[in-house]
């Protein structure tokens, strides 16, 4: 359950009446915030391209992120924010702060492809408090606060009970190949894992690809190079679901150095981790036609 000693120094959280209307309120925005989203769904965006080719960004990302942090910052005026289009340069401190990616899988969103969800979590104190995520064309709200466990539209979730690899789906980016400092990587890992599991799933999604691990509908999940906006509602979500969140090492999760494999059992972790050790610093070569 949530220590409210340990949160006697944050006014806004101090109480469970105050701790419920804060996540009622943000949950309120989020919807609302997935209301835009339909709104642009099947229409044609205007795209913007960020750092790289496949990295998007749409007036409907910058509405959405835009209506969650002024909502927040409305109410409470001393939050501090960590957001994709707005804030992503922010550090992480004690103070409250609310980590937001208004759009995961733009790409999806711009091809009207409904794997796609918006991201918000809070931490206090440097640690996660809560996790609200939505999809809002699927109408799946996946909300955790710490230490109450993990639900799907206020129905509690758990992680798979899946303990080897051979009984296993799971999810990886394999769009990260496009990169020739990754291609070996994940080209390598996707080969091997390939041969070892039921299957492999890419979804567009980070923050999907999470949610479903935390309702046991993948079994694990790893991805690499990623902000803090991607994975932090989600690793809430899959701890409090009763999974696995470490990084891709074998270390521990760092909310602000997005390196991540998660898994609904130890013993699944344990192994794609092998895979990882198993795959590092081979070099892929590709048969002549």
């Amino acid at each position: 359950m949530v220590n409210f000693e340990e949160l006697s120094g944050f006014p806004d959280f101090a109480t469970e009446a105050k701790l419920q209307e804060c996540f009622n309120y943000v949950v309120n925005l989020v919807q609302k915030g997935g209301s835009i989203v339909e709104e642009g769904f099947t229409k044609t965006k205007e795209v913007k391209i960020k750092a790289f080719a496949a990295d998007l960004v749409t007036e409907y990302d910058k509405r959405v992120e835009d209506l969650i942090i002024e909502g927040i910052r409305e109410k409470y005026p001393n939050h501090k924010f960590i957001a994709e289009e707005s804030a992503a340069k922010n550090p992480l401190t004690a103070d409250p702060t609310w980590i937001i990616d208004p759009i995961d899988g733009t790409t999806n969103f711009v091809h009207s492809n409904p794997l796609i969800a918006i991201s918000v979590a809070l931490a206090v104190d440097g640690k996660l408090l809560m996790a609200i995520c939505l999809n809002p064309i699927h109408k799946e709200l996946y909300t955790a606060i710490r230490g109450r466990g993990a639900f799907l539209n206020g129905t509690p979730i758990h992680c798979s009970i899946v303990t080897e690899l051979k009984n296993a789906v799971i999810s990886i980016e394999v769009s990260l190949a496009w990169a020739d400092r990754l291609r070996d990587e994940v080209i390598g890992r996707t080969h091997v894992l390939s041969g070892r599991v039921i299957g492999i799933r890419s979804l567009g999604s980070i923050v999907l690809a999470l949610c479903y691990v935390a309702r046991g509908s993948l079994d694990a999940y790893q991805m690499e190079y990623l902000q803090p906006w991607d994975i932090a509602a989600g690793a809430l979500l899959i701890q409090e679901a009763g999974g696995v969140v470490k990084n891709h090492r074998g270390g521990e999760y760092d909310i602000m150095k997005a390196q991540v494999l998660v898994a609904g059992t130890q013993e699944l972790y344990d192994q794609m981790l092998a895979v990882n050790r198993e795959c590092e610093g081979k070099v892929i070569t590709f048969a002549k036609p």
